[in-house]
């Protein structure tokens, strides 16, 4: 597997496309924004994306979702327990400065261990609610893209809708900790990291929290 990471919009969210590269297909994961910096990733490295996948509803992470899903024929998939988040980012998203992103139609939903297929690669979902009602995450071997369930020596945010602190917590230990160490963390803000550097150095890992 091929993953690059595009920094987009003004909160600085990390696009990851992920590809098989054998066959070229990939996946859009939070296409939080300038989608043509997207497309001219897509672009350079020659892929062909199959799947739009936010990780949340998150204006931040869906900005650019209908624009990409639209130029490369693909869907959007989201957990449907994030429905309620994405309508209310949606409206909100002028005031994070993301404008009047388009609405987004959710062509398949996403529900912990699905599989989520890309050429010869396969990612499991992982249901992590905390940071939002319906956030996931994506696992596979020897990588998991995060989104902002958990970042480098930090945690997402519970304070929006549907936010929750020990829910969060939970999700980590139970879904995330549960990865080998070597595991590569893809990020939603920020550097990736590894399983194991957040076990021993997250201050609400390596703390007690989990």
């Amino acid at each position: 597997m091929r993953v690059e990471t595009i920094i987009v919009g003004p909160l600085a969210t990390n696009c990851h496309i992920a590809a098989c590269e054998e066959t070229g297909e990939a996946l859009i994961i939070d296409p939080g924004g300038d989608p043509e910096e997207i497309a001219r990733a897509v672009e350079r490295l020659g892929v062909r994306p199959v799947l739009v996948v936010l990780t949340h509803g998150h204006s931040d992470h869906m900005a650019a979702a209908a624009e990409t899903a639209r130029r490369y024929g693909a869907e959007v998939a989201m957990h449907p327990d994030d429905g309620e988040t994405l309508a209310r980012s949606i409206a909100d998203a002028p005031l994070w400065g993301l404008g009047s992103p388009a609405p987004v139609t959710i062509g398949r939903e996403l529900r912990a261990g699905d599989k989520v297929r890309f050429g010869r690669q396969e990612a499991t979902v992982l249901h992590t609610p905390g940071h939002t009602r319906g956030g996931i995450c994506l696992a596979l071997d020897g990588a998991v893209f995060a989104g902002d369930t958990l970042f480098a020596r930090s945690i997402g945010r519970t304070d929006f809708f549907g936010g929750d602190m020990e829910t969060i917590i939970e999700s980590i230990r139970r879904e995330l900790l549960a990865l080998p160490d070597e595991t590569v963390v893809y990020t939603g803000h920020g550097p990736a990291t590894t399983i194991g550097e957040e076990r021993r150095e997250n201050p609400f890992v390596a703390g007690g929290f989990v």
